[in-house]
């Protein structure tokens, strides 16, 4: 097929991208839709662009050193990028291309003035915007000069913000090519920003509205602050209207120019209400058209509104697929299980098919849907106080969503609403309220362990012989095995008595004696704790391991996870092997992120655990582990003996210490095995994992998928028929990936509604010191230290003293605390691990602090507040 230079807007539509690049593709579908005006144009297509590159053979070496390159290195990224940049814009425009370009203007007026703007394959898609990467041009005259800047916009593929975009999004550079969009220039009286979603709060049924006068320049470069509108309904509910002094003309020669606007006209609004509501319509059938919401910019010219662009807003996040028209609530699942990262398609539906209840997925996330507790009475109150109890900024968040416009009632009509509070009564308990008391006996705990760790092996054995479809059908079955174990009555039963006695004791205490989270030390070092016998196991390891220092050297220079094969060839390599592998054969289904099957265990990349286990050699003595679960032991007693003591000097002091000391025992007894069950379903997970990585491994060797983890990117029912039919389609798993990837970039919110705002919460405390960060206080005490903000686990270098912030911890964060003096998190709850553990070891923890680890930074001193709930930047 012969190359294509030159193709008129009318001819091309959103699904020739490759060829037009993204805004070229969009503005021909815009100037498809009834109704929709687009400026006359033309595109020079991606040929031509391909054509270019091919004059010049150095780029190849050039682009090749590009992807070398560090994405924080900017310094060496400019160079780079100036040097392809003007290699390109150097390069003469080939005759026959040029002639193209020229009979494509004479049609439309060679002597009419021009947009030339920058259109790339990558831009303006779904998962990636690229807002602002690549170059426009205005009011460009002259066929001579038309050209030049087509070149400079094929350069502009190569400016210093486009390539870090990039490398940061891992797009490979020579997968992008640049196609341009010239368009006819208009000369607006308004002009500017149209998003038919609000781009800060997510409300897909709120549309927002930005202009200026003149140009739309004056607006995205911030040379004003905009009018601003906000519709509903066809309606008006916001308006802000800006003193706009200054605005951007064309001038008659080419080129724009700044001009300051008559003051008697600047705080005259751009739009007038009608027009607003016009445009909102207008954008709508935009919206309808590409399916996704949309971000606009429009001119109006003489009472008519021209489209100049339109691309999906990319920011919002997506909402859960209901289908029924209903208005909806919903939960993030990663905040309650500490794990607010994008889960790949696998993870997502094994989760799905052991959960206990339905979890929606959006953005790689899963929500739970909350509406039916919300919209009845019945359910509401104890729902929300169990939120509170966790997590305030959620309860909150619901509240916000309550308190608005019959939101959550609107899915009940009146007589529903009036039987549900019928149904409701005088004191009444929650439906569904808490399971039965159970006495407080450890042999309850022991009995647990022992059924849980029998269904394990039951599974690890069972699961051997099957392969193909046969391990599909008994993967269904012990996923029913699964959710049996999880929802065990006994189970729940243990782990609310651990937590209903932890609340009794903080409620009753600080009534009684005006002490604040009394039980954070009463549980100190408390039994049958998986999760921090976890972590001090990890110090025992470093015991074997300090003695030998050839050993210890070369734990500082291993780069792979082959290095547990070449312990042995050192003096003392074989008692350290056999130390590391007998935690992982306790401890390797772990990893950060465990709830989602696909990520690399601890067995899969023990790797991950040297820097931990380096750190407790450098912090720690011998005999660490057991001499601080002692110390845990003894502080726990002493403070139960000092509680008690002063109850009894109360009125009624010995009915309340007897009631108190039944309360101890109790969430003594019980308060460990709160982490249990989830060790039982990633210990479930792993085993599920290795199986079906075996079964990858056949179709790989069968040809069928390139990679094993390809599977990873397909749903359970996907790999299932993959199996059966021994077929893969390799365009999904790419296009999986490629989602997965955007998904980093979403930041999950703790509740979303089917309208698509993200309600985020707020602490209603005026308690704090000026300029503190306000969280959840989870673990008492004051501590003062340096600060380590720490994203990845195999990146923490720790020295005592030091105060981990980090965005959420799981389990397998537990190695790290034991070394740490205190703990910051952005997510997290009362009873979440990270909070359940920071008890354990007797941290100071201030959990749930929004932007935690953006508004501290790294080496820091701060101060954490562990008994009231804030954390104070020192220096």
């Amino acid at each position: 097929m012969s190359e294509q230079y030159v193709l008129d807007l009318h001819n091309v539509d959103e699904r020739q991208i490759a060829v037009v690049g993204g805004k070229g593709a969009h503005l021909g579908g815009l100037s498809r839709i009834e109704g929709v005006r687009v400026p006359a144009g033309f595109c020079v297509t991606t040929d031509a662009f391909r054509r270019i590159m091919a004059e010049a053979p150095s780029i190849g070496d050039q682009l090749d050193q590009l992807s070398r390159l560090n994405p924080d290195d900017r310094q060496a990224i400019r160079a780079l990028s100036t040097t392809i940049r003007q290699t390109i814009e150097g390069i003469a425009i080939p005759g026959d291309l040029a002639a193209a370009i020229r009979r494509a203007l004479a049609g439309l007026g060679e002597q009419a003035a021009y947009a030339v703007r920058s259109s790339a394959t990558a831009e303006d898609l779904p998962t990636a915007s690229f807002a602002g990467q690549q170059d426009t041009y205005l009011n460009v005259v002259g066929s001579a000069s038309i050209l030049q800047h087509v070149s400079r916009c094929w350069a502009s593929l190569f400016t210093e913000r486009a390539v870090t975009y990039r490398q940061r999004n891992g797009i490979d550079h020579r997968a992008v090519h640049m196609a341009v969009v010239v368009q006819r220039m208009v000369f607006p009286h308004a002009a500017g920003v149209l998003f038919t979603a609000d781009p800060v709060t997510g409300n897909r049924k709120v549309a927002t509205v930005d202009a200026s006068f003149g140009l739309g320049e004056a607006l995205v470069s911030g040379l004003v602050n905009p009018d601003v509108f906000r519709v509903r309904d066809g309606g008006i509910v916001a308006r802000t209207v800006a003193a706009k002094q200054r605005a951007v003309h064309a001038l008659p020669d080419g080129g724009t120019q700044e001009v300051t606007i008559d003051p008697q006209r600047q705080e005259q609004p751009a739009l007038t209400d009608a027009q607003v509501v016009r445009l909102v319509r207008l954008g709508r059938r935009i919206e309808a058209h590409f399916g996704c919401p949309q971000d606009i910019e429009w001119c109006l010219v003489d009472e008519d509104f021209q489209i100049v662009q339109s691309r999906p807003i990319t920011t919002l996040f997506p909402v859960p697929a209901a289908g029924d028209g209903e208005n909806h609530v919903y939960l993030s699942v990663g905040h309650q299980q500490m794990m607010t990262d994008p889960m790949r398609p696998l993870g997502i539906s094994v989760w799905q098919l052991t959960a206990m209840a339905p979890m929606h997925e959006a953005g790689g996330r899963l929500f739970v849907d909350a509406t039916r507790n919300l919209a009845s009475p019945a359910s509401r109150a104890g729902f929300l106080e169990m939120v509170g109890r966790s997590d305030p900024l959620t309860r909150d968040a619901l509240e916000t969503v309550l308190d608005r416009d019959d939101f959550v009632l609107s899915l009940l009509d009146r007589d529903d609403f009036v039987r549900s509070l019928a149904d409701a009564g005088p004191g009444r308990p929650p439906a569904g309220g808490p399971p039965a008391p159970i006495e407080t006996d450890p042999a309850i705990v022991t009995e647990l362990i022992a059924r849980s760790q029998a269904s394990v092996a039951a599974l690890r054995r069972d699961i051997r012989t099957k392969t193909g479809p046969e391990l599909f059908d008994f993967l269904l079955e012990a996923f029913q095995e699964h959710k049996r174990v999880l929802g065990d009555p006994l189970s729940m039963q243990a782990i609310m008595a651990g937590m209903q006695a932890t609340w009794w004791l903080n409620d009753q205490l600080e009534e009684w004696l005006g002490e604040k989270n009394a039980a954070d030390t009463l549980t100190l070092s408390a039994p049958d704790n998986v999760t921090s016998e976890m972590g001090l196991a990890l110090l025992d390891v470093a015991d074997v391991i300090r003695p030998h220092p050839e050993v210890v050297a070369f734990l500082h220079g291993v780069e792979d996870d082959a290095f547990l094969d070449e312990l042995p060839k050192l003096p003392g390599g074989t008692e350290a092997r056999d130390a590391i592998q007998a935690y992982l054969d306790r401890y390797g289904m772990r990893c950060v992120g465990e709830i989602d099957i696909t990520r690399p265990r601890w067995s899969e990349r023990p790797l991950t655990l040297v820097p931990l286990i380096l750190d407790n050699v450098r912090n720690f003595a011998p005999g660490a582990a057991a001499q601080r679960f002692e110390q845990g032991r003894q502080k726990a007693q002493q403070k139960e003996q000092d509680v008690l003591a002063r109850l009894r000097a109360l009125p009624d002091g010995e009915q309340k210490a007897a009631e108190t000391k039944r309360m101890i025992d109790r969430v003594r007894t019980f308060i460990g095995y709160r982490e249990y069950p989830k060790y039982g379903i990633v210990s479930r997970y792993f085993v599920y994992k290795q199986a079906l990585l075996h079964e990858a491994e056949r179709l790989v060797r069968a040809d069928v998928l390139a990679d094993r983890e390809d599977i990873f990117y397909l749903t359970f029912q996907e790999l299932h028929d993959v199996v059966r039919a021994n077929s893969v389609d390799a365009r999904l798993v790419r296009q999986r990936k490629d989602a997965f990837r955007s998904y980093h970039a979403l930041t999950p919110p703790r509740v979303l509604t089917s309208d698509g705002e993200a309600v985020l919460g707020a602490y209603r405390r005026d308690d704090v010191p000026a300029g503190a960060l306000i969280g959840l206080p989870v673990s008492v005490g004051t501590v003062e230290g340096r600060a380590r903000v720490i994203l990845d686990l195999t990146e923490a270098e720790i020295e005592a003293g030091d105060i981990l912030v980090t965005a959420y911890t799981d389990p397998s964060w537990s190695p790290l605390f034991v070394a740490v003096a205190g703990l910051v998190t952005e997510v997290g709850g009362l009873m979440t691990h990270g909070a359940v553990i920071a008890r354990e070891y007797g941290l100071p923890a201030v959990v749930g602090v929004p932007d935690a680890t953006r508004l501290i930074r790294d080496g820091q001193r701060i101060r954490v507040h562990g008994a009231d709930g804030y954390v104070e930047i020192l220096s």
